[in-house]
């Protein structure tokens, strides 16, 4: 959240475009927070997905090869045991991929886009059977945290923010060096 938060205070015509979705899916549920509501919230989706595109939990993920693999196209050889470190920084910033990787855009995460996109593209928390099954509860916990925070206040940058923002380097999870400062002032 506190990535997403950043982008959004950075990108205040996407933070008009989410607390309006907001407004309109709680409209429709009579004002109440509920699970079919957060479903409903694709922007929102869309501005997570992107916000884990550009900041993945991990920099990148370890596996143990199960069974010898030659490199398509290389006489490169993997075999059963090794470490094999995929670098989800490296592939989420792939231009190939995504153009202009530095650029904050949810729209990379629309149903039209993604399928442009070849699978395992997008691996912030890994994929296949080994992926990480607190997925969907992270993002349905990031989805009522931002509705709260954005149906009743503004987020704008703080002047004590480091910018541009870069992230620490000594930190085992993606974090920002000294911290994202956030000023939030309350909607009228």
């Amino acid at each position: 959240m506190t990535f997403a938060l950043y982008e959004i205070a950075t990108n205040p015509d996407l933070q008009e475009k989410l607390r309006n979705e907001i407004n309109s899916v709680l409209a429709n549920h009579d004002g109440k927070l509920t699970y079919a509501a957060m479903m409903e919230m694709s922007y929102m989706e869309n501005v997570l997905y992107e916000t884990l595109r550009k900041y993945p939990p991990l920099p990148f993920l370890t596996r143990e090869c199960t069974k010898d693999y030659i490199v398509p196209n290389t006489t490169i050889k993997i075999k059963k045991g090794d470490s094999v470190a995929i670098s989800v920084q490296a592939l989420h910033n792939d231009p190939e991929y995504y153009p202009d990787p530095e650029k904050f855009d949810p729209e990379r995460f629309s149903e039209e886009n993604k399928k442009k996109r070849p699978d395992f593209t997008w691996i912030p928390f890994g994929a296949g059977p080994r992926h990480c099954i607190g997925l969907r509860f992270g993002m349905l916990q990031s989805k009522v945290g931002l509705t709260e925070l954005l149906k009743n206040y503004r987020i704008k940058l703080s002047n004590k923010v480091q910018l541009p923002l870069q992230m620490d380097k000594q930190s085992f999870i993606s974090s920002a060096e000294g911290g994202v400062w956030l000023d939030v002032e309350k909607l009228e």
